[in-house]
């Protein structure tokens, strides 16, 4: 059985597995990904992290709107979707709720969660630029969740604990590093993108130590594996959200001859481009990866950062295109995707093209028939 066959199967078992967990009397504590959580703080405290990160289904959209305003991001309204209509387990299993706020969507998703759930939420804030004053207040969140971690779970978080699961957390993020590596510039992939993202998404609940080890075999099979190179367009993803569930773009891309070969995303794939330093004050080092060094959101300042990324990005990996994949009412990607279009086709000249989805199964014709003309694009430009 090679790496993501043991996976598939671990994760199979996962659900059950993990309501056992529960009825053990471990604490389970939810969090919603972004980025701006460090999971080693829950594994210090002793409690078992679970990433909420579920998407793509339209009925908990639709379910959501006796909870929440139309115009919040897709992906928060699900998030009430999932927990009210009880048919997702991973939604039933915390018993504390952690929401890192940095913006209005995930700040709705708290007050749901906090309103209408038997959960217990705590939330913290996460500014929206990059000064020291910045930096001091996500710093002084994280001392806030350590002291709420420390009460709820009746334990000590001290910093020789924290960084043994620094570097628990730190190998986790080579091994994603050295699996992303593999995908060449330009090159036809050693792992599918879809198959990549998913790699993300097992990591939110899968068990750590077993999932650690499929990742060490899944990276030297990955090594050892003889790639035949394609004339698939090669095109760069970014998006707003990439849930666990979500997947039909891939499909559509697969379908029509194309090759996503790199991806940025705000949610849904695990930090991993940095390590956090093991010296001095864990809660800074942690603040200083997870904050300063990581590609902020589209509505984040200084917005120059994560356009810079993206452009020399699709340089470095050499696509034939961009796609631009957000939510609907995920506003600041909405608005930066506009003079981003302008700034790519004036700097590289390659072809851009924006989605917009709400997770409605109506979605897909047009999506592929968009796509498709995007793909056609890239190959007329090589003539």
């Amino acid at each position: 059985m090679d790496a993501m066959e043991k996976l598939s199967d671990h994760l199979t078992k996962r659900r059950p597995e993990l309501r056992q967990i529960k009825k053990s009397g471990q604490k389970i504590i939810g969090y919603t990904p972004g980025g701006y959580l460090p999971a080693e703080m829950l594994y210090a405290a002793g409690a078992l992290p679970l990433c909420l990160a579920r998407g793509g289904d339209p009925e908990p959209v639709a379910e959501s709107t006796a909870y929440l305003p139309r115009f919040i991001d897709t992906f928060c309204r699900c998030q009430i979707g999932y927990r009210v209509m009880g048919e997702e387990v991973l939604y039933q299993l915390p018993d504390l709720i952690v929401v890192p706020v940095n913006d209005v969507n995930e700040r709705a998703i708290a007050d749901c969660w906090n309103y209408y759930t038997d959960m217990e939420t705590f939330r913290y804030g996460v500014p929206h630029n990059k000064r020291q004053d910045a930096l001091d207040y996500y710093a002084g969140s994280l001392r806030l969740l350590r002291k709420k971690l420390e009460s709820f779970m009746g334990t000590t978080i001290d910093d020789d604990k924290l960084k043994e699961e620094i570097k628990t957390q730190n190998r986790m993020r080579e091994l994603f590093r050295n699996i992303s590596y593999l995908r060449q510039p330009g090159k036809t992939p050693a792992i599918s993108a879809q198959d990549f993202i998913k790699l993300h998404h097992a990591s939110f609940y899968a068990d750590r130590a077993t999932f650690m080890v499929i990742l060490e075999e899944l990276y030297e099979e990955l090594k050892q594996k003889q790639v035949e190179e394609n004339d698939k367009p090669k095109v760069m993803l970014t998006a707003s959200t990439l849930a666990m569930g979500d997947y039909k773009i891939f499909n559509i891309m697969d379908e029509i001859g194309g090759e996503f070969i790199f991806e940025e995303a705000a949610e849904g794939l695990m930090p991993y481009a940095h390590d956090v330093s093991l010296e001095g004050d864990p809660i800074l080092a942690l603040a200083d990866t997870f904050f300063m060094k990581r590609i902020p959101p589209a509505w984040f300042r200084p917005a120059r950062e994560r356009v810079d990324y993206l452009l020399n990005t699709v340089k470095e990996k050499k696509v034939e295109g961009l796609l631009w994949y957000q939510l609907l009412y995920r506003d600041g990607y909405d608005i930066q995707s506009y003079s981003f279009e302008k700034e790519l086709v004036r700097t590289t000249g390659l072809p851009f093209l924006k989605l917009e989805s709400d997770y409605d199964t109506s979605e897909r014709g047009q999506f592929k028939t968009r796509m498709e003309t995007f793909v056609e694009i890239m190959k007329q430009r090589r003539q």
